[in-house]
C-alpha cells in the first residue's frame, strides 16, 4: 500500500511540477510530510543533499523520500513515479513540436505558465530561506546570513561553480557553526 501511495504522490508531482526540481519542492515537501511525516528540518537536509548529488533535484528528492519511507523498493517506485510523466511528455512533445511551435495558442500557453513557474520557485525560496537562517539574532544567524549572501554573490556575480560554493559553505559551517 505504501508503495502505491509513493508512486501516486510522485506521479502527481511529476505531472504538475512545471519549472524543474526547485519549483517542485513545495509539492515534494507536502507529499513527504503526509506520507512519511518528514519534518521541515529533515526536508531542508533533503534539499541540500539533492542539490549536492548528481542528477535532477526532483529525482534525487523522490529517491530520498522513497528510501526514507520504504527502503530500496520505495526509492525505485518514487523515482519512477516522478520521472514517468516527463518521459511521456518529452516523447509526445518531440512528435508534435515541429507542427505546433509557431502556434499562437501554444505560445500563449507557455506565456501563461512562465509566471506560475516563477511563483513556485519563489515559494521554494521562501521555504528554504526560513529553514536556513536561525530565527534568533546572534552570531549563528549572522554567519548563516553571510554564507547565504556570499553564495548569492559568488554564484550570481562571479559565476563560481555551485559545487565549489556548496563545498565552501559546508566547510565554513563545519568550522564555524559546529
Amino acid at each position: 500500500m505504501i508503495l502505491l501511495e509513493l508512486f501516486l504522490a510522485f506521479l502527481k508531482i511529476g505531472i504538475f511540477g512545471f519549472g524543474g526540481g526547485i519549483a517542485m519542492l513545495p509539492l515534494i515537501y507536502q507529499s513527504a510530510s503526509e506520507i512519511s511525516g518528514m519534518s521541515e528540518q529533515e526536508f531542508s537536509n533533503l534539499v541540500a543533499i539533492s542539490q549536492m548529488t548528481p542528477g535532477p533535484i526532483a529525482v534525487n528528492a523522490a529517491t530520498y523520500v522513497g528510501y526514507d519511507t520504504a527502503g530500496l523498493p520505495g526509492a525505485l517506485i518514487a523515482t519512477f513515479g516522478v520521472a514517468l510523466p516527463s518521459f511521456v511528455l518529452v516523447v509526445l512533445a518531440c512528435s508534435f513540436i515541429v507542427r505546433f511551435k509557431e502556434s499562437a495558442l501554444v505560445q500563449g500557453m507557455l506565456e501563461g505558465i512562465r509566471p506560475m513557474v516563477a511563483g513556485l520557485i519563489f515559494s521554494a525560496f521562501l521555504f528554504l530561506a526560513a529553514q536556513a537562517v536561525t530565527p534568533v539574532p546572534g552570531f549563528r544567524a549572522a554567519v548563516e546570513l553571510l554564507i547565504c549572501a556570499g553564495s548569492c554573490v559568488l554564484l550570481g556575480k562571479y559565476k563560481v561553480s555551485p559545487l565549489i560554493i556548496v563545498a565552501g559553505a559546508g566547510v565554513l559551517g563545519a568550522l564555524i557553526l559546529s
